[in-house]
């Protein structure tokens, strides 16, 4: 899991003052293909961070049992607060750890924990220290800290595996709300409704329907955005007074509010994010805005003719991809190929030479600066598809903020995006609406993180493309792809074998395999 994931589902489960009064012990995750989901895939754990889950364990189950939550938490008294009593431990532990193991647990298994509540129960005289000790077990198991992909035989497609019914249901809850099953969830796979077209359908409706379909969306874009460089980022405080730690958190909500009311409450075109003036604002980035401060989060929406249009043109973007005493149209350009285009920018390449970029330092604008990158051919190759998008944004610093000049000098915010040519941040949002890579980033990111893992160009091709297809289709609707990716075949079945299934129909009701070979099926465990 996620840390994200590991606090939702203590919270799902224990309740927010729990989760939110212990820091996730998850380790870190290397961004994989543009997705910390992804990087998840391929995360070990050392000695010391297996301690740290022990630890954060021990301080859950002790919470769980106290004075303050026992009441509500478990569903029976002990005969007596000091004896074992496996009669109530069994109640406790089996929904409980159906819900952490997101399975119904074996009778062996149960067993187990129940003896472990009453040996320490015994030993401690105390019966809530013997289930707190039953709880930190489940915990530290391996079936809890891993999402864990089981297989079984294609009832109807013989050389297919389709995930079991438990698997099936933590894919989509992890995909649609980023934390654990719910017990409607749970009972849906245990009696095999998920296996069934019309149960399956019920089931991703009413998931959509959930308001935790926020949470989950939320999380999503905040990974494809890669928003957790905000936990470190900082401006020169001489330089730009005005954006605290706050603001910049601020920044990233702002964005995330944007993206959660367009996409799901106005259930709007994905494309339009790149041109719409619609937001929300909060009073400490009202002041990096220039626009007066209202009282708390309200909607807001800038004039026809403001500067301020669309996703590229927020605090969040413009602060996140600079440097902390100025802009960087490298960093934009780099950003926005990357994050919504999906296309890679090579790193520098070793032993660049800089003396020339030094040399430019008292040009007066980025354009003057960057025009050195361009006379060296080991640079040019990169900086000519990173830097005419970024130069269309220098009408915004470092911190976001509207300028006229720089350093007094007018600013050329000309520029071409793969063939597009505009004339400032206004065409270039136009340009990026019309994209034709900004609908299969889109699909491509949110496929992978669905099922866990990169998207290979030789396994998944065809799929993206069968999915893109029936995005266009549905107006961009986000709430429509997600559909379709869930009740696809794709989404839960895997081709041990060769390339086979279809994945070219043009029906509704034709949906894709996620194929071939055992090495391209989902990872074991992510």
């Amino acid at each position: 899991m996620t840390g994200d994931q590991y606090s939702n589902t203590i919270a799902q489960v224990f309740g927010e003052d729990i989760s939110g009064s212990i820091l996730p012990p998850i380790p870190p995750m290397a961004r994989t293909d543009g997705l910390l989901a992804s990087g998840a895939a391929y995360v070990g754990v050392t000695s010391d961070q297996v301690s740290q889950i022990q630890q954060t364990a021990t301080s859950i189950a002790a919470k769980a049992v106290d004075e303050a939550h026992r009441d509500f938490l478990i569903p029976c008294r002990p005969e007596s607060p000091e004896q074992a009593d496996p009669v109530c431990a069994e109640l406790f532990l089996r929904e409980t750890g159906r819900l952490l193991n997101r399975q119904t647990l074996e009778d062996v298994r149960l067993a187990e924990l129940v003896d472990i509540a009453g040996y320490a129960a015994e030993q401690t005289e105390d019966f809530y220290s013997g289930l707190a000790l039953a709880l930190e077990s489940i915990l530290i198991s391996p079936e809890f800290l891993f999402i864990v992909d089981q297989a079984e035989p294609h009832p109807g497609r013989p050389g297919l595996e389709r995930l079991d019914a438990w698997s099936l249901a933590s894919r989509l809850s992890f995909f649609l709300w980023n934390g654990p099953p719910d017990h409607a969830l749970l009972d849906a796979a245990e009696s095999g409704e998920l296996h069934t077209r019309a149960g399956l359908s019920a089931t991703v409706e009413r998931m959509l329907s959930s308001a935790r379909l926020e949470s989950g969306m939320r999380a999503f874009f905040d990974d494809m955005l890669g928003f957790d460089e905000f936990n470190s980022l900082a401006k020169d405080p001489i330089v730009y007074p005005m954006v605290t730690g706050s603001t910049l958190q601020d920044a990233r909500e702002q964005t995330l509010r944007t993206i959660i009311d367009h996409l799901l409450h106005q259930e709007s075109d994905y494309r339009d994010l790149f041109t719409t003036r619609k937001t929300f604002m909060s009073p400490a980035l009202a002041v990096v805005y220039g626009i007066p401060a209202g009282n708390g989060w309200t909607p807001y929406e800038f004039d026809a003719d403001s500067p301020r249009i669309g996703l590229l043109t927020q605090v969040s973007f413009l602060a996140a991809n600079s440097h902390a005493v100025r802009s960087s149209p490298t960093l934009r350009g780099q950003a926005l190929r990357e994050r919504f285009l999906c296309q890679v920018v090579p790193p520098p390449p070793p032993n660049v030479d800089f003396s020339l970029l030094e040399e430019a330092e008292h040009a007066a604008t980025a354009r003057e600066r960057l025009d050195v990158h361009n006379t060296n051919p080991s640079c040019a190759g990169c900086h000519l598809i990173t830097d005419p998008i970024g130069l269309a944004l220098e009408n915004f610093d470092g911190a976001g903020r509207f300028r006229e000049t720089e350093n007094g000098a007018a600013l050329d915010l000309s520029g071409e995006l793969d063939g597009v040519l505009y004339d400032d941040a206004k065409g270039l949002a136009a340009a990026m609406r019309d994209h034709p890579k900004l609908s299969n980033c889109l699909v491509n990111r949110l496929y992978a993180y669905g099922t866990g893992g990169p998207v290979s160009l030789r396994r998944d091709r065809d799929i993206i493309s069968w999915f893109e297809n029936r995005f266009v289709a549905n107006g961009y609707k986000l709430s429509a792809l997600l559909r379709d990716v869930a009740l696809s075949e794709a989404f839960s079945t895997i081709s041990p074998g060769e390339i086979q299934g279809n994945i070219s129909g043009s029906d509704a009701s034709e949906t894709p395999y996620r194929f071939s070979g055992p090495e391209f099926g989902p990872p074991p465990q992510r």
